[in-house]
């Protein structure tokens, strides 16, 4: 899993409230067990029109917002169905950064492990960030894990709060695997000692 340390990109502004993942990435496309390749299924009814032309009113398919790696957006966004297929579309989609006032649990936890930092802020802080992001290519946000704020395309700084575990994780490009094979040499030497004292295993 890459790494997330400090994140500079245009931030892309989604208003909408109790985004769930059937409109991150509908069912139909839910065909793979690949983390590769959803991205262009991305918020598909949203981005598409019946003809599978880009609708040119939806804000990642203006110009401004193209390669928006920033996604500032409403409540309960990730509810709906566990599918892990959410944070995988917009993870290869190319979105590493969600902020909103709260996300549906399941959601949260599986885009941390795929290396995703999503930002809890209160409502007011991301009515803000929300009006800056709607001044297009100027509206350039810094999202710092290490430091724990984000800064604006003012300059201003917001805090933020984050679980020390998620990151740590993020920091260091730790998924589960990745957790797990930093104890591989307790796990080696356990199997060596099992080995040796029961053989017929």
């Amino acid at each position: 899993m890459d790494k997330f340390t400090k994140l500079t990109s245009v931030a892309a502004p989604l208003p909408l409230i109790n985004v769930d993942t059937d409109m991150i990435i509908p069912a139909r496309f839910l065909k793979t067990i690949k983390r590769t390749g959803l991205g262009k299924s991305l918020f598909f009814v949203l981005r598409f029109d019946d003809d599978g032309n880009e609708r040119s009113d939806f804000v990642l398919n203006k110009p401004a917002y193209k390669g928006a790696k920033i996604l500032v957006t409403g409540k309960n966004f990730g509810c709906g169905s566990s599918r892990e297929h959410a944070p995988w579309a917009l993870a290869d989609y190319g979105i590493r950064c969600v902020i909103a006032p709260d996300f549906a649990d399941i959601f949260y936890n599986n885009s941390f492990k795929n290396g995703m930092l999503l930002i809890k802020l209160p409502q007011e802080q991301v009515d803000k960030l929300m009006d800056d992001a709607e001044r297009g290519a100027n509206a350039t946000v810094t999202a710092d894990l290490e430091a724990q704020e984000i800064t604006g395309p003012d300059g201003g700084l917001i805090k933020f709060d984050i679980d020390p575990f998620k990151k740590h994780c993020l920091l260091n490009g730790l998924d589960d695997i990745g957790l797990t094979l930093q104890k591989e040499d307790k796990i080696s030497a356990f199997e060596a000692s099992q080995k040796a004292s029961q053989p017929w295993l």
